[in-house]
């Protein structure tokens, strides 16, 4: 008796299922539980804390982030829009950006990725009064990274809090290098390491967008 065609389409699903999940474990930070290895991921993610904070623009920093790390060719970051389910203002940021409530403000919130990494979720809000109508345009309808979006502004950017949010070593660590032992198999890191509040400000010095970037464990996939 032939196998119906119900049962080709549930292998056919099922080889579907495992390639996606073989793509997805290679796509995971590799690394070794090892003191060396986790020196080594402290000292990437100090790094990578670092050009950010040094460069207005994390599109371009991250672009370089990711050719340096030969994660993706071309190595180009692109925004791929999440849409639905709003998030209001938070009321630090709307003081931030001097506004009163009846100021319009527009949200985006996106993933910027390099070939098939998510190395940042970022939450922006902006004000569309503040920027051109062709700007609007484009952020309504495409997925272009808002920094390009808006790169004709001489645009500053300012960050109000840059936080670690998993480090690989324990505190204290330097005073107790000797209880760092090696683990066997690999060093299981959260989904998200770094996190980023700024402002960005026009070139005659008015804000006009608040961010709050979360750096993703695919920063260290390579």
């Amino acid at each position: 008796m032939k196998p119906s065609w119900r049962v080709y389409l549930l292998a056919v699903l099922s080889l579907i299922g495992g390639s996606a999940a073989v793509a997805r474990e290679a796509a995971a930070p590799n690394w070794p539980d090892t003191p060396l290895a986790r020196t080594q991921v402290l000292a990437l993610l100090q790094t990578l804390n670092a050009d950010l904070l040094s460069h207005d623009s994390a599109t371009l920093t991250l672009e370089h982030w990711c050719s340096a790390h030969r994660m993706a060719s071309p190595a180009r970051v692109i925004a791929q829009r999440v849409r639905g389910n709003d998030k209001p203002l938070p009321p630090d940021l709307r003081a931030q950006l001097s506004i009163d409530a009846n100021e319009p403000v527009k949200y985006r919130r996106v993933q910027l990725k390099c070939g098939d990494h998510v190395l940042s979720e970022a939450d922006n809000w902006y004000l569309p009064n503040r920027l051109t109508a062709a700007m609007n345009r484009q952020l309504d309808s495409s997925d272009v990274p808002f920094g390009r979006v808006v790169q004709s502004l001489h645009f500053r950017r300012k960050t109000l809090n840059a936080d670690l949010l998993w480090s690989p070593l324990p505190d204290g660590w330097e005073l107790h290098r000797a209880q760092l032992q090696p683990s066997p198999g690999e060093l299981v890191m959260p989904h998200l390491l770094l996190q980023h509040r700024a402002m960005l400000f026009d070139g005659d010095g008015r804000p006009f967008s608040a961010l709050v970037e979360t750096y993703t464990d695919q920063v260290l996939a390579f």
